[in-house]
């Protein structure tokens, strides 16, 4: 399919914006480009010399002009560390085209503009000129993406006065967590003009100690595994506990992956992206011949969205196809792929570092946090979730806890519960029903309400 198609398909999405801006909305002096209507922007920002991080910004097609809601940004950052959210965030989950170029019926462009950046650089259409350039830990990609963040705002008056709400999955909330605390220290600085609605942390892997404990008990009462797959889990997940006590995070990281094999060979594989299904036999063959713990993090992911979800199988076709011929400023000898082992192995050392006492000061500082979970999701289950919450020191969690939780449900359908919520001051928790790790494709209609709470849209769409 030809980039005509998607341009046409696309204008479709803005034939009902109140307001048009303007295209050069965007200053900006890395190469840019975009839509004729300016419904669409994107480009480059060289984030630090020879390192060049690529975003693609859309304006909703639902946008309202209401002065006691501002109309919101939300950047959506993926997780791996290495997956790319301009491709697969995009494409795949929440964006305005599905993977077959497709308008998506809930897409949370309905809700707020879209950002989706590829980060760290290495990610995706993002890259770096010198291999040595890539990051090394959560903290030096919030540092970029601050930067990037710079670039885009600061000289743009109507994106400072649109609210920036981070939302991020999987991995992407270790990022989320620390760039919002990047974001704030430049703020205060008066280095960055932009307002920080929120963080929003999806299925994010915040606490990686408590999510391996939690996997044994967790497994152990839906019957996928047995009192003997119990002991050795739980096992496994101590030691990697000790581990991460004692600052042995790659260690660590080696020990998360014997217990991924251990828990595959006592259930039978169990899918760690909704522990109701299987994993791929492809998969299953793969893990027994593919190095650690970074082939694990790749064919977990491939095979769960291509087997399950058929996401991945023509996303790479797509992207280094038709869009990268629509973009136009993408370099020549760049592919596009899903996931970066490159990236990965230069964050391995942060791969299993806990983000707890970030979570901590985002609260202490008023920002509204939004942890949402699905209820299936094995790799960063809710029981874990729930545990590393109850860590937290922030001086509302008493209270937090005797909150009592408010069903949800999908529009004016009150047949079938979708889901849960609680929330006390700036805390907000979402149980999601029916949902795995990646909860806009598993249950469109809830989160896009919950979208729409979390960032206080005035759409009505």
């Amino acid at each position: 399919m030809g980039a005509m198609n998607i341009d046409r398909r696309s204008l479709v999405l803005v034939i009902s914006a109140l307001i048009v801006l303007p295209f050069d909305l965007f200053v900006h002096s890395a190469p840019l480009s975009g839509t004729d209507d300016g419904s669409e922007q994107w480009g480059y920002v060289e984030v630090r010399p020879k390192a060049h991080l690529f975003w693609w910004w859309y304006k909703s097609p639902h946008r309202v002009e209401d002065p006691t809601k501002p109309w919101p940004t939300l950047l959506w950052l993926q997780g791996g560390p290495g997956v790319s959210g301009v491709g697969f965030g995009n494409f795949g989950e929440i964006g305005p085209l599905n993977g077959n170029l497709e308008p998506r019926n809930a897409t949370w462009l309905c809700k707020a503009d879209l950002l989706f950046v590829d980060s760290p650089v290495g990610t995706g259409f993002s890259y770096t000129e010198d291999e040595s350039l890539m990051v090394k830990t959560d903290y030096e990609a919030a540092a970029d993406m601050t930067t990037l963040l710079m670039e885009l705002f600061n000289k743009n008056e109507t994106l400072q006065r649109s609210p920036l709400y981070i939302f991020a999955e999987s991995y992407g909330g270790k990022f989320a967590v620390t760039l919002g605390l990047t974001v704030l220290e430049s703020i205060d600085a008066g280095k960055l003009k932009l307002q920080l609605g929120g963080v929003a942390l999806g299925d994010s892997w915040i606490s990686p100690e408590d999510f391996m404990l939690s996997w044994g008990p967790l497994l152990k009462d839906v019957s996928r595994i047995d009192n003997n797959g119990l002991n050795s889990a739980n096992s496994l997940a101590l030691k990697a506990q000790k581990q991460i006590a004692e600052g042995k995070f790659k260690d660590a990281a080696d020990t998360w992956s014997e217990l991924e094999d251990a828990i595959g060979e006592s259930s039978n594989y169990v899918s760690f992206y909704n522990f109701m299904l299987d994993e791929g036999s492809n998969l299953v063959a793969r893990r027994k011949s593919t190095a650690r713990p970074i082939g694990l993090v790749r064919n977990v992911f491939a095979d769960y969205v291509t087997g399950s979800k058929g996401l991945i199988s023509g996303l790479s076709s797509l992207m280094n196809g038709p869009i990268k011929k629509k973009l136009k400023i993408i370099p020549e000898n760049l592919s596009w792929q899903s996931f970066s082992d490159p990236v990965f192995s230069a964050l391995n050392g942060d791969f299993m570092k806990p983000r707890i006492e970030e979570v901590d000061k985002l609260l202490a500082k008023a920002i509204n946090v939004t942890i949402y979970n699905g209820q299936l999701d094995l790799i960063c289950a809710t029981k874990g979730v729930e545990a590393w919450i109850n860590k937290l020191k922030w001086d509302g969690l008493k209270n937090f806890m005797l909150e009592d939780r408010r069903p949800l449900y999908c529009g004016l359908d009150a047949s079938v519960t979708k889901g849960f919520a609680a929330s006390y001051q700036n805390l907000f928790l979402y149980w999601i029903l029916g949902a795995g790790h990646m909860v806009p494709i598993d249950q469109p209609c809830v989160s896009l309400e919950m979208v729409g709470r979390v960032t206080q849209s005035p759409s009505a769409f």
